[in-house]
């Protein structure tokens, strides 16, 4: 049941665990004005550095295991013939892989959330990324949009 509801999580969810807590992209605890913002320590930023490295390989597996099961399914579309039943059980494998990667980004972004103190995290979730410029005009329309899937 568990693993049902983390898949259908993960499909209704199309972006990472990281932009939906509006982190920046990239190692950002090392970025000179993200550690002036936050002010960040150092020890911060070497147990955020070993929460990253612990999970990187995880991730990197992880996506690409989301590659080959959307490769798999494309495949299966492109027949000439469908088979909806392979169709339906490749659907279902990309589904899991997305849920398992979700799962896996969102326990790294806990564990760097428990990294930073309160204060350090509402600074982050006030919007980082706007004072310092880099949201896009794109992804600022899409969050300032209503997601018609967050109000069912």
């Amino acid at each position: 049941m568990k693993r049902l509801l983390l898949a259908a999580l993960a499909v209704a969810v199309t972006t990472s665990a990281f932009a939906q807590a509006n982190l920046p992209p990239g190692k950002w605890w090392r970025r000179p004005e993200i550690v002036q913002i936050l002010n960040l320590t150092e020890e911060q930023q070497e147990k955020l550095e070993t929460t990253f490295r612990t999970s990187s390989s995880d991730l990197i597996d992880l996506r690409g295991e989301v590659e080959k099961q959307n490769i798999t399914l494309r495949g299966d579309l492109d027949q000439a013939q469908l088979d909806r039943v392979a169709i339906r059980r490749d659907a279902q494998k990309l589904s899991d892989a997305r849920g398992r990667l979700f799962e896996r980004e969102l326990m790294m972004l806990a564990d760097m959330r428990g990294v930073l103190n309160e204060s350090q995290w509402n600074r982050m979730r006030s919007g980082l990324l706007e004072r310092l410029g880099n949201a896009t005009p794109q992804r600022q329309k899409m969050n300032d949009r209503p997601n018609p899937r967050r109000q069912r």
